[in-house]
């Protein structure tokens, strides 16, 4: 009696020799999927049964789940921008209109002209956007040269105290900038031991670009050092072999094959330089960048849309102006990402700051 159940198990076939069936030929002319999958179960035991259950149970929910997901990063992410949209082309009287929610009844760019002048950005001398553009490229362009030669130095070559300078480079990603604004101020405020004033002047913004030293210039260090580690080091050796030495080496080998972190860490400056409001505030008394601009955009509207610098507006009345007043600042931002966007992400994935 104790030699039937083993003689059954042993002519039980597999749950592992029956092949997973997706499609109804693959078993017999006219089977479906579930017929299909009917019969295999017939070949499985318990444990195998239930295990397959859960498998098809998390198949079906796993999609439910992962766009309820999607949809309220993407509700999270749209909805401020929509809400701009929306309030940036309506009139004023749409705006004492409680019917109106989302789209305007009487849609107009009047709204997006007085913002435009307001903001000074028509303005032939001192031109916010002039001067954000200036300034966003420049030090954009000197931070990603400074950052990719630190970065490689970070990864390739061993020298000492080197775990100790990569700890500082750690330390500028923790620490905030506002810690170190003041001795930043007084540096160039007394710059070369009191005898020129860079206060005002567009090279406190440049020089600590080109120095590696520039806004989130930690970070960028940081990618950098990632991605040229995860090359191939025959890539140079192949290039000593052929006499050239390390910068040329760097030059004609690394940055060629660098092109997708090149790219985001550009990106990644000209979008924190773009934002930035706090250190051109400490440093730029006469010159204006956007974002000094839109963070004053509440009393520059109070002069130049009601005509008072004391005026008491609500800010319910004044929203479409701020609102308008932001999508024209994060205007040229999303174009820029929109065209580079399978450019952008490559660089983010192959940096290494992604699993």
């Amino acid at each position: 009696m104790a030699e039937e159940p083993l003689q059954e198990q042993e002519g039980r076939i597999p749950a592992s020799a029956v092949p997973d069936v997706h499609e109804a030929h693959e078993i017999g002319s006219g089977m479906t999927k579930k017929e299909a999958m009917h019969i295999r179960m017939q070949h499985m035991d318990k444990a195998e049964i239930a295990a397959l259950r859960r498998r098809q149970l998390a198949e079906k929910v796993w999609p439910v789940f992962r766009f309820l997901i999607l949809f309220g990063l993407g509700f999270v992410i749209l909805t401020p921008l929509l809400f701009m949209i929306s309030y940036g082309f309506r009139s004023r009287a749409d705006m004492s209109d409680p019917t109106i929610i989302w789209i305007p009844r009487h849609p107009t760019l009047e709204i997006m002209k007085q913002t435009v002048s307001a903001m000074g950005l028509t303005k032939s001398s001192n031109n916010p956007l002039l001067n954000t553009l200036l300034l966003n490229i420049g030090c954009s362009l000197c931070q990603v040269a400074s950052c990719a030669v630190t970065g490689y130095g970070f990864a390739r070559f061993r020298f000492r105290g080197r775990e100790l300078l990569f700890g500082i480079v750690i330390l500028m990603i923790l620490v905030p900038t506002q810690i170190i604004s003041i001795p930043l101020y007084v540096t160039f405020r007394y710059f070369l031991f009191g005898s020129v004033n860079l206060i005002d002047n567009p090279l406190v913004m440049y020089l600590p670009a080109m120095t590696a030293n520039g806004i989130r210039a930690g970070l960028m260090i940081f990618i950098f050092r990632q991605f040229f580690r995860g090359l191939p080091k025959e890539l140079e050796d192949a290039a000593y072999l052929d006499g050239c030495g390390p910068f040329r080496t760097f030059l004609k080998v690394m940055i060629p094959n660098a092109g997708s972190s090149f790219l985001t860490v550009f990106l990644f400056s000209i979008v924190w330089y773009w934002n930035d409001y706090y250190v051109a505030g400490s440093f730029f008394s006469n010159r204006k960048t956007i974002s000094m601009v839109l963070k004053n955009l509440d009393a520059t509207l109070n002069v130049a849309i009601f005509n008072n610098a004391n005026a008491n507006v609500s800010v319910r009345e004044k929203i479409i102006w701020l609102e308008a007043g932001c999508l024209i600042s994060i205007t040229p931002l999303l174009i820029l990402y929109a065209c580079l966007q399978k450019h952008f992400t490559e660089g983010i994935e192959r940096s290494g700051l992604v699993g």
